[in-house]
């Protein structure tokens, strides 16, 4: 009896969810002082943090997140779970790919190679992404569940696979310019409110939003 209720405490605190002005924390997860949030943004439980980090305003994490690395993840995204982003990757045209301190004392780290990964607006994030170093993410960009993410990913384009490749895109040319031009996530929410009616539009086979 006495274990079970020690059990809950431990669960309850474990779990319980700390909130800031910027930022709501469910959950254990760590490396949250590598993340610079811009507001608005929800993490759960079990993600991990390394590196330089920068998430935009009301941007939402899923559980069990594995952010390392040089990130910069825009405004307004939704990320599902176990998505991993690594910006970091292990030499392979040296001797060995083997860069922990077993061996030399971790002198060969310096080898690794260190890029970037930049994530646009309005980005959805399905569950168990992988995305890899040197990859830019455009605005409005899906990226379906279970895809590997190892090239440039267009404005408005579905991806998927592994590795991801273009399944279609979500608009005609032309309403994707007058969106990009329009930028809706960087107005702020009074604004945002007089476009409302914009947001239940539907864009389908349509060649302005303005239609």
């Amino acid at each position: 009896m006495i274990k079970k209720i020690i059990k809950k405490a431990i669960l309850y605190f474990i779990n319980s969810v700390e909130k800031t002005d910027k930022v709501v924390i469910a959950g254990f997860s760590r490396g949250i002082q590598n993340v610079q949030f811009e507001g608005k943004n929800a993490v759960p439980d079990r993600c991990n943090f390394s590196g330089n980090i920068k998430i935009g305003y009301a941007t939402t994490l899923g559980y069990n997140n594995f952010f390392h690395g040089d990130i910069i993840i825009g405004k307004y995204c939704q990320i599902g779970a176990d998505v991993a982003i690594h910006t970091t990757n292990h030499p392979t045209s040296y001797l060995s790919t083997y860069i922990n301190s077993n061996l030399f004392k971790g002198d060969l780290k310096g080898l690794k190679e260190i890029k970037k990964v930049s994530i646009g607006n309005d980005v959805w994030i399905g569950h168990n992404v992988i995305i890899v170093g040197n990859v830019t993410i455009g605005n409005g960009a899906v990226l379906a569940a279970g895809s590997v993410v190892t090239k440039d990913v267009p404005p408005y384009t579905i991806v998927g696979g592994v590795p991801a490749k273009e399944i279609k895109k979500r608009f005609s040319d032309s309403v994707i310019q007058e969106i990009e031009a329009l930028k809706w996530w960087d107005k702020p929410e009074e604004e945002l409110e007089q476009l409302k009616p914009m947001f239940f539009k539907d864009f389908a086979d349509k060649e302005s939003i303005y239609e």
